[in-house]
């Protein structure tokens, strides 16, 4: 009751630091004097909140909304001046694993989702190949997974690997935008997907062809997954917190979820580009599918290292605001 009381009192004043935020991030925005002695005000007085969530309920989703906004305003109200290019390389760096750390759980049930797909997918095409054709959209339908062994330089072709690109970066906006309906076409969206791609898995492994199809599939496909996995994660994110706002109002959390899944959703799109230039320069090669298997692996392992390096820097930087909440309170 008393955290309650405590948000319910201070939210006005967290809304309005958060626009002015926004109105000073504006480009060639120059505000007066006495908008950012408010400004200063408000960052003060949101710190020393912050400082006592922090001490008082260090994992209450009020704490990590808070730290956002403050390190947000810390930007705003210290830089020198408003540097775009700065702030790209800081939300890559730190930002987006932080996000990425805050809505794991959405994260993880979005690649449970399409992993059912995929197994139900499989399943259906394992049984009775003439489902394929109920399954998929007919520009996959005409899959013929004899020919990979004998022209392998036409499997970008027979599998449509840029089809299913351009499906896969679909997908993860359409997931994304789907958390207005609650989450419930982002679920479908997700569960299809898997679907899609275990059908089309189930039919190369009956003919003998799975090696050949997953080293066509995985050197782009990793990476392409993970974004959907983020993008869908976002829209999970967004039906949740409408339906369970908490001690804030519906409209309120649902706005701040928006704008925080918009910028996952952001944070997606130079993995598509990897995956785009993968897909252009390695798919449809003849290199040795070992090779292939071994890209794969590789990207993996990369996006283990960035994750990984981004907590590091998080922990650095969360130990360095803590001193200075410290010195504020």
């Amino acid at each position: 009751m008393e955290l309650t009381a405590f948000m319910r009192k201070n939210k006005p004043l967290w809304s309005e630091l958060d626009r002015r935020i926004d109105e000073m991030s504006k480009r060639g925005a120059r505000p007066k004097a006495e908008d950012v002695d408010r400004f200063a005000s408000l960052h003060k007085q949101a710190s020393s909140h912050l400082a006592y969530l922090y001490t008082h309920h260090p994992n209450h989703e009020a704490t990590a909304h808070l730290n956002r906004l403050v390190s947000r305003s810390h930007h705003a109200l210290y830089r020198d001046q408003w540097n775009s290019t700065e702030s790209i390389r800081a939300f890559f760096r730190t930002g987006f694993v932080s996000m990425l750390r805050a809505r794991g759980v959405f994260v993880a049930v979005a690649a449970l989702l399409v992993a059912i797909g995929f197994l139900s997918g499989f399943a259906a095409v394992w049984s009775d190949p003439l489902k394929l054709a109920a399954i998929v959209p007919a520009e996959y339908a005409g899959v013929d997974p004899s020919r990979v062994t004998d022209e392998r330089e036409n499997l970008q072709q027979s599998v449509m690997s840029a089809s299913i690109m351009t499906n896969n970066i679909r997908v993860a906006i359409l997931a994304f935008a789907s958390g207005i309906t609650l989450g419930i076409g982002t679920l479908y969206l997700l569960v299809y997907n898997g679907v899609l791609i275990g059908a089309l898995a189930a039919l190369f492994h009956r003919e003998g062809a799975g090696y050949e199809f997953w080293a066509y599939i995985l050197p782009h496909g990793v990476i392409e997954l993970t974004a959907i996995f983020i993008a869908g994660g976002a829209g999970l994110y967004m039906g949740y917190v409408f339906l369970a706002p908490g001690p804030f109002t519906r409209r309120f959390r649902f706005l701040t979820a928006a704008k925080e899944s918009a910028l996952l959703l952001i944070g997606t799109v130079p993995l598509f580009v990897a995956a785009g230039l993968i897909e252009g320069y390695i798919t449809p090669t003849t290199m040795p599918l070992a090779l292939k298997y071994g890209v794969a692996g590789l990207t993996l392992a990369l996006l283990a290292v960035y994750y990984a390096y981004g907590l590091k820097k998080v922990a650095i930087e969360a130990g360095e605001r803590a001193e200075r909440l410290q010195r504020v309170s």
